[in-house]
């Protein structure tokens, strides 16, 4: 049996005494596109954390995360990549696009300056960012929310990661970008081969491209399992009520609802 890309076994997080995740055991497949998928508090978005090492100082930890097929915690830049629901915690406003972004090839990847640059803007061309070359000389501030998403997970492939995490990383944009973005992760996580960890609050939006999905309901995991399946014959009442508040004529039909 192939070892996990990343192991979890009985992680439990407290801010305080607040139990933020309780005795949590996940298996992260290498290659999969995996959703984690909760309300607000539910402990999706302190998991992503975890696993980046990005917990505030006198979080109380327990448990065990190992990285079997790494053999050692990941760096962040070069073995995973985060992006954030706003860009703008990402995005240094007083750097130019084309800098924030070569700087994370030159760091990580060894480029020479020029290299890193290039680099740069034949990624902004792949992520689709209308007339790159100028985009390279602009600001943070001088682009909409969809563009400094997509410049947001420029930054955070630059090196190459073997992970990327996308924490709410559409839930602040429109129903169309959203749409943009889901396509744009999709594709780029199959042409590089990384694998991604996907946060979100939405299932439906979750079940259009992801291999499976982990459910988080008051800091437990109470459901895991492949999406189809998942929401086919949902075993959790939690689960079953989140695909329920999908069924109606405003969202898009669930995966497991459209003929093959």
């Amino acid at each position: 049996m192939t070892a996990p890309f990343c192991s979890v076994r009985g992680l439990s997080v407290r801010y305080g005494q607040e139990a933020a995740l309780k005795s949590i055991n996940l298996d992260i497949i290498g290659g999969e596109r995996l959703a984690i998928i909760g309300e607000s508090g539910s402990g999706k978005s302190t998991l992503a954390r975890a696993l980046a090492g990005l917990l505030p100082e006198r979080t109380k930890i327990e448990g065990n995360i190992t990285w079997p097929t790494l053999g050692y915690a990941p760096l962040p830049g070069r073995d995973f990549g985060f992006v954030f629901q706003d860009p703008s915690t990402s995005l240094n406003p007083v750097l130019t696009i084309g800098e924030q972004i070569a700087e994370a090839a030159q760091r990580h990847l060894g480029f020479g300056w020029r290299q890193a640059y290039a680099r740069a803007e034949e990624l902004l061309t792949r992520v689709r960012l209308p007339q790159p070359t100028n985009a390279m000389r602009a600001f943070p501030h001088q682009l909409s929310g969809g563009q400094r998403q997509r410049v947001a997970i420029t930054a955070a492939i630059a090196a190459k990661p073997a992970l990327l995490i996308a924490d709410e990383a559409t839930s602040a944009l429109d129903v169309v970008v959203q749409a943009e973005i889901v396509r744009l992760l999709d594709g780029l996580v199959r042409e590089e081969g990384m694998t991604l960890l996907f946060i979100t609050h939405d299932i439906a939006l979750a079940s259009g491209f992801v291999d499976r999905v982990a459910v988080f309901h008051n800091g437990e995991l109470v459901e895991a399992g492949p999406i189809r399946s998942v929401l086919s014959s949902p075993t959790d009442s939690y689960t079953a009520a989140l695909i329920a508040s999908h069924r109606d004529l405003s969202t898009p039909p669930l995966i497991a609802e459209v003929a093959s």
